[in-house]
């Protein structure tokens, strides 16, 4: 019998606690302000790496591919 009033005392804290959480706001989309990119000086030497690797120097010379619309996919099924 005691299992019972457990299970009910736990069913009903987690609807209070649903009823009194705070309302989530929604995250602001990220700009390049937010963004510290180090980058090279004029003049520098660098190296050019295709594909996936580690360099020893952290410098940036480009970076891209932030979008400022959502992406939006239909479905998930199979073709």
């Amino acid at each position: 019998m005691n299992f019972i009033w457990a299970i009910a005392m736990l069913v009903a804290s987690y609807a209070i606690q649903l009823l009194l959480a705070p309302k989530q706001k929604a995250p602001d989309a990220a700009t390049f302000e937010d963004f510290d990119f180090p980058q090279f000086e004029e003049g520098t030497p660098e190296a050019v790496y295709f594909g996936d690797c580690n360099a020893p120097d952290f410098f940036v010379v480009w970076y891209g591919n932030f979008r400022t619309s959502p992406i939006k996919v239909k479905g998930g099924g199979k073709k």
